[in-house]
């Protein structure tokens, strides 16, 4: 792609340059054969399965879903809503499964179902009703299950023979799927387990019946009839999950196990089926060991906090040799412990990535929250990767497939031994060139950003580019992240960007400072920072400074110009939270409490009482077909300001739901946000 299109283009076109870049790695247990999905350009949406031969280091297409499809792809309404919690704006083959000995993957496409043979490279499709949805091969190798319009179903490869496991009992009960808390909010995307020897599965029944219902309309097609969604809202009802134990000839023994949050599930030849739950408060967190032929469950760990507790990633689990893998609260560090013993100090455990024999291989920052590098944990604590950026990996039979990103190069690098997987993405035309830096008392990593060419001496307006939220960061040592700042920077701003209070990566202190105060905290550092920074750089401009987010930072930009209109001089709230009472119980009630029992806290950290502060201009942007933050957000704070009589700009987009992946929306907001901070700057 050449330099004859707008930079905005160019990152909408190839979807933040991940289109053409490979993804979603597995490794053969013996480690010869390293399978990945790719797609075929830099411009292309569908992705391929692709194996890489470790001895030889060449790569082969297994399947390609240009010559499996020969229509254009449909997608079931359950497939686009779980793509919608996952961020997944891919099309083709998004995700795979592979059996124990790594010669049979299935996949969906379009909603059929496929599998490919990995030894000779053929796929076929498996004739279903269609509607399938996360279709999972057994370990064995011998049949393929999957979700298809509630019900848990299972087909033989040997005969083809499809048969439903496990039906709904009702008209708001699926089995086998994940809720949407449990998609949205603890990245638990699955709802179904295959036991190791392929004989029974573990699945959730989902009952939304409890689930208050709401309306997503589509205002500029009125004759379409409004979506509905069961969404719960902060302080109301979740969905009912019980977990059941299904047998191939479709019986099941129920797990005698109640719980208000199921966190994980994990089924391996290391020992029996673990399940970890969360209670409403999120403040206990048990491990359960259960027995598959009687549903009976027992505890193998209990762990309370007086806050809260983070769901971990890539554990609980069991070691081969039967030791429980847990990440534990150890002072403030996140450690890794397994069985009796914590193995990491003066680590911040991300993830846990993989498992062996003899060790465990883990994503994790020391010092620098901006820094993560992988770890094998055994006898010691060993480092993997060498270059500081944000690493991670994926291991099967000793072969390490490292992704490492860094701050000075695009892209992250795929290296397996000496072999490095090739990446069709497209270049940018520009390359970011971060400050990265460390601000204040509280030492709020952030990252400055100058037009390129800058003149010292110059006085800039200042652009602040939060998230600041919980979960996410965005001061991280990659390149990639800093690409559209540095375009927005090269527009005349000095570009600034903070991590604050409750960011992850620098232990449990840090996380916490923001309970029940997300106004106060994360305001507050986004403050600091400015000041700071500009004692570092003179040439920021504090007469003319802007502030811009989406979701979490669009909540952040908004409060921003309500609550500190001597600090900033105008806003752009995209996808805004603007009252948490209209957001989901199990973000929400962490950070909030109960709405019932902290009415004031609700009160506080909401922005429609503070519609009449606003004394700069604020444009606010909202996905009308958004189903995680509701475009009832903005309307409600937008009726707010009209009340009060204080003009502000909305920005609705048609069609558009919490991402943006329409190419000329996506352009286009860019445009049309630099214009307006230009226009309220001057």
């Amino acid at each position: 792609m050449g330099n004859d299109i707008s930079f905005p283009r160019q990152h909408a076109r190839t979807q933040r340059f991940t289109l053409g870049a490979p993804r979603t790695f597995s490794v053969s247990a013996d480690g010869a054969r390293v399978f990945f999905l790719r797609p075929a350009t830099a411009t292309s949406r569908a992705n391929g399965l692709w194996e890489l031969n470790t001895a030889t280091g060449v790569e082969r297409l297994l399947a390609d879903p240009v010559t499996l499809l020969t229509d254009q792809e449909d997608l079931p309404a359950e497939e686009k809503a779980r793509r919608e919690r996952t961020r997944e704006s891919g099309a083709g083959i998004v995700g795979y499964a592979l059996s124990g000995d790594a010669r049979v993957a299935s996949f969906a496409l379009s909603g059929r179902l496929f599998v490919a043979d990995l030894v000779d490279g053929a796929a076929r499709e498996l004739p279903t009703g269609g509607g399938v949805i996360d279709p999972r091969v057994d370990p064995t190798g011998e049949r393929v299950a999957y979700v298809a319009q509630g019900a848990l179903r299972v087909v033989e490869l040997s005969s083809g023979e499809d048969r439903a496991v496990a039906e709904p009992d009702g008209e708001d009960v699926t089995f086998g799927l994940a809720e949407f808390i449990a998609a949205e909010e603890m990245s638990r995307y699955r709802g179904y387990w295959w036991a190791p020897d392929g004989r029974h599965l573990l699945a959730a029944r989902v009952d939304n019946a409890p689930v208050q219902r709401w309306y997503i309309a589509d205002p500029a097609n009125p004759a379409t009839v409004a979506t509905e969604i069961a969404y719960p809202s902060a302080g109301t009802a979740n969905a009912l999950v019980s977990l059941h134990v299904v047998a191939l000839d479709g019986t099941s023994v129920p797990v005698a196990l109640e719980f208000d949050y199921l966190n994980a599930v994990h089924w391996s030849s290391g020992g029996a089926p673990l399940v970890t739950t969360q209670t409403r408060d999120q403040r206990t967190r048990t491990t359960y060991s259960l027995a598959p032929g009687t549903g009976v469950a027992t505890e193998v760990a209990v762990e309370t906090d007086p806050t809260w507790l983070e769901v971990t990633d890539g554990a609980p689990a069991w070691t081969p040799d039967g030791r429980l893998v847990r990440i534990v609260g150890e002072g403030d560090e996140y450690a890794l412990k397994v069985g009796d013993d914590v193995l990491t100090s003066g680590l911040q455990v991300r993830r846990v990535l993989d498992i062996a024999d003899d060790s465990v291989l883990i994503a994790a920052s020391e010092d620098d929250p901006t820094v993560t590098h992988v770890y094998s944990v055994g006898g010691e604590v060993t480092r993997l990767s060498t270059e500081d950026g944000v690493n991670s990996a994926v291991r099967g039979g000793g072969t390490v497939v490292l992704l490492s990103a860094t701050v000075d190069s695009f892209g992250t690098k795929v290296s397996v031994g000496d072999h490095v997987v090739e990446s069709y993405a497209d270049t940018p035309m520009i390359k970011a060139a971060p400050r990265l830096l460390t601000l204040g008392e509280r030492a709020l990593r952030a990252a400055l950003l100058l037009p390129s060419g800058h003149v010292p001496g110059t006085k800039l307006p200042v652009l602040m580019d939060p998230y600041g939220g919980p979960h996410a960061q965005r001061v991280v040592a990659a390149q990639n992240i800093y690409l559209t700042p540095q375009w927005l920077a090269d527009q005349g701003f000095a570009v600034l960007v903070v991590d604050g209070r409750g960011t992850p990566g620098r232990g449990l202190a840090w996380e916490r400072a923001i309970a029940f105060d997300f106004a106060g905290a994360t305001l507050e550092d986004q403050v600091d920072a400015l000041h700071a920074a500009a004692d570092v750089e003179p040439d920021l401009d504090l007469s003319r400074v802007a502030i811009r987010g989406w979701s979490y930072g669009g909540y952040l930009a908004a409060l921003a110009v309500l609550r500190r209109p001597d600090v900033f001089h105008a806003g752009i709230a995209g996808a805004p939270v603007t009252d948490w009472r209209l957001y989901d119980t199990h973000y929400t009630e962490r950070y909030l409490g109960d709405p019932a029992d902290r009415p004031e806290v609700y009160d506080s950290n909401s922005l429609i009482a503070d519609a009449d502060k606003l004394a700069r201009p604020l444009m606010i942007i909202h996905g009308l077909a958004d189903d995680n933050v509701v475009a009832a957000h903005t309307l409600r704070l937008s009726s707010a300001l009209l009340a009060a009589g204080r003009p502000h700009t909305v920005l609705p987009l048609s069609g558009v739901t919490h991402m943006t992946p329409q190419e000329q929306v996506a352009e286009n907001l860019l445009l049309l946000q630099v214009e307006f901070l230009k226009q309220s700057l001057g």
